[in-house]
């Protein structure tokens, strides 16, 4: 039995729809307040609805959060594998709180119940957030690029870096461990939640674009590397998956080319971040809310590069151009928008 932890999300329903095809046999856990119709609209997205909603029901829901233990208890009965896709992400200041119980005491309750269940194997979807910064900042970020806790660090960033330590913590008692780092994952079903806005900003027309330079993946690739790396020998490593390094305003050009709508072309300037512009336009994008802080600003402007070479290498990957994603994810964007 595979466990599925985050199923509603962009991950998570990309992954559960694979593994529905690949006749697996599927637990996925949500919350009440979790919308279950998103995930089978993904599904639809790739199949008639009559397939969508027979991939739907292969898979066991269950009711549990990763935070309430007795929950999980149950739900670890006869699970051999799992994919920990659940997770918080918020750059407002004041969820720090939840982003600890939830990013970090949420993945120690899911490993203990993997230590403890004798589970085989376990992947984590961290992020290339919890990544150290290189020493010469004109150097690619690798996965041996060392954590410095004295650099600012958002409270997200520290979250999915101490959600890392308690999967190591797995590792050294018997579990098999894999821990992806992606970078922004482009992908449908989700235009109100993470990349998944900039379709819909760009929809209602944003302006102003900037030259942060991050690393870019789409979803499909991120789950091929997921389950390949789990079907495989390869254990207790950490992968980046990034398919290519680009800058936003790249980003914002192509989406606005996929959904027909005229591309922004105004700079955004630090002056007006400074003045509460940034809040008012497009901040809510990335996460950011009214208590953006210093350094929120200043990696608005940077340019962070990451390494890909050790995945490529070790599966002999190839990924999808994010061009290609972005295009496929606008044909559904339009689609969605058309109903």
């Amino acid at each position: 039995m595979i466990l599925v932890t985050g199923g509603t999300g962009l991950v998570g329903a990309h992954l559960l729809l694979k593994l529905a095809e690949e006749r697996q046999h599927i637990r996925a856990i949500h919350r009440v307040t979790s919308d279950l119709h998103k995930t089978l609209e993904v599904f639809s997205y790739y199949h008639t609805r009559e397939e969508a909603e027979r991939y739907f029901k292969k898979i066991e829901w269950v009711i549990a959060e990763i935070t309430n233990i007795p929950q999980l208890n149950e739900v670890f009965k006869d699970v051999t594998q799992v994919y920990h896709c659940a997770a918080l992400v918020s750059f407002n200041p004041k969820d720090e709180k939840d982003l600890r119980k939830i990013n970090i005491e949420g993945t120690a309750n899911i490993v203990n119940q993997c230590i403890a269940n004798k589970v085989d194997k376990l992947c984590y979807v961290s992020s290339i957030a919890s990544l150290g910064k290189p020493v010469i900042s004109s150097e690619p970020t690798t996965e041996i690029t060392n954590w410095n806790p004295e650099t600012n660090n958002s409270d997200y960033a520290i979250s999915k870096y101490g959600a890392e330590i308690e999967v190591w913590r797995a590792s050294q008692e018997g579990v098999k461990v894999i821990i992806v780092n992606p970078g922004v994952i482009i992908g449908p079903g989700f235009w109100k939640k993470g990349s998944g806005q900039i379709f819909s900003r760009i929809q209602n027309g944003l302006n102003y674009h900037f030259p942060k330079v991050t690393g870019f993946v789409g979803v499909k690739d991120v789950i091929d590397v997921m389950i390949k790396l789990m079907t495989s020998e390869i254990f207790n490593e950490r992968f980046i998956l990034v398919a290519e390094n680009l800058s936003f305003k790249t980003i914002f050009d192509v989406t606005a080319e996929s959904i027909n709508k005229p591309k922004p072309t105004k700079p955004l300037k630090k002056w007006m971040i400074s003045l509460g512009w940034f809040f008012q336009k497009i901040a809510s994008v990335f996460g950011y809310n009214q208590n953006i802080t210093r350094s929120d600003i200043s990696g608005i402007f940077e340019k962070s590069e990451y390494d890909n070479k050790k995945i490529k290498k070790e599966l002999n990957f190839k990924f999808t151009p994010i061009e290609e994603v972005i295009k496929e994810t606008g044909k559904y964007f339009l689609k969605d928008k058309a109903k």
